[in-house]
């Protein structure tokens, strides 16, 4: 059974708010994974900080 942590993920910007944008980074063993409320969602990575990079990058995308 895997334990999922929920982390936060820095404040995202108003435009991302205003969009419907709320993403999170969760948890699975020693991966981190971002997700969305929109349905999209990053790779699975080793490292946070590359996870929220990957949120990062998602929330600045058209």
């Amino acid at each position: 059974m895997h334990d999922r942590h929920i982390e936060e993920v820095p404040p995202a910007t108003p435009t991302a708010t205003s969009t419907g944008h709320d993403p999170v980074t969760v948890e699975r063993g020693s991966f981190c994974i971002a997700r969305c409320p929109c349905g999209w969602s990053g790779p699975a990575r080793r490292s946070r900080d590359r996870a929220r990079t990957d949120v990062a990058e998602h929330l600045a995308a058209p």
